[in-house]
């Protein structure tokens, strides 16, 4: 979480951060960590109804203009905020865009290649119906106007592994997504996390949300849907077994900002 934490306030620019985080009610040394940063963040510790139910309470207490979320693991890369700042400058009808997203393990190396590079090349240009076929944009790396949220509603509090998907939906359903080519964040990928542990309950529940968006219709997209979902379903137990003695990438985040917008 600290790590995650610097690299929202080590964000530079034109503009101003407002770094909120929800804490589940942690009695694991987190407060500590929390408290350490001072006035720098503002946070809450207190139960919750689940992750949603946390993001949700966290965008309440937001005052900004442009809402996203990180979780503990994940990592803004350097210049993010600016390069998403311009880009929502640059385009006033943009209402929600998407960047691309490094995926790293616990040393903070890049892993996993080939899934970045295919999510990459699905992103440059945005189709709902392709979004409706599977889910190729990575949460930690979207951002969307404050205005936006408002008119399409909190994340469903009875998601707990595809409500990010859900939301790319509602927002898709009225707006385009606009793709930013450039590294925005960083997904953390362990075995014990969520998406290593439960990566087929969370393809189950993102079917689950696709249907419900299509309503009927779009019916050669959801059997897609199902197709593509077997498919990396079984390309994620491959990778599971997969020797840990293969030697890691040496790649990091960039240390400079984004590639120019």
């Amino acid at each position: 979480m600290r790590a995650a934490i610097r690299s929202v306030l080590t964000q530079q620019g034109d503009f101003t951060v407002e770094c909120i985080v929800v804490d589940g009610g942690s009695t694991d040394g987190t407060l500590d960590i929390l408290e350490s940063f001072g006035d720098r963040i503002r946070w809450i510790s207190e139960r919750d109804e689940g992750q949603s139910d946390a993001i949700n309470k966290g965008f309440r207490m937001a005052s900004g203009k442009v809402f996203g979320w990180l979780n503990g693991d994940d990592l803004l890369a350097p210049g993010a905020i600016q390069g998403v700042v311009d880009e929502f400058r640059q385009f006033p009808e943009v209402r929600w865009l998407y960047g691309k997203v490094m995926i790293i393990g616990g040393h903070g190396r890049e892993i996993r290649r080939p899934i970045t590079a295919y999510k990459n090349l699905r992103m440059r240009t945005f189709s709902y119906r392709r979004l409706l076929v599977e889910n190729w944009i990575s949460q930690m790396g979207v951002f969307w106007r404050r205005s936006a949220y408002e008119e399409v509603g909190a994340l469903r509090t009875d998601l707990h592994l595809a409500m990010d998907y859900d939301l790319w939906l509602r927002l898709g359903e009225r707006w385009p997504g606009h793709f930013v080519d450039a590294c925005l964040a960083a997904f953390r990928w362990l075995p014990s996390s969520k998406s290593g542990r439960q990566f087929e309950r969370e393809f189950a529940e993102a079917l689950s949300v696709a249907r419900r968006h299509a309503a009927g219709r779009y019916r050669r997209e959801i059997a897609l849907h199902r197709l593509c979902a077997a498919r990396i379903v079984l390309a994620y137990r491959l990778l599971r077994l997969i020797s840990l003695r293969r030697s890691p990438s040496k790649r990091h985040l960039p240390k400079g900002p984004p590639s120019p917008l």
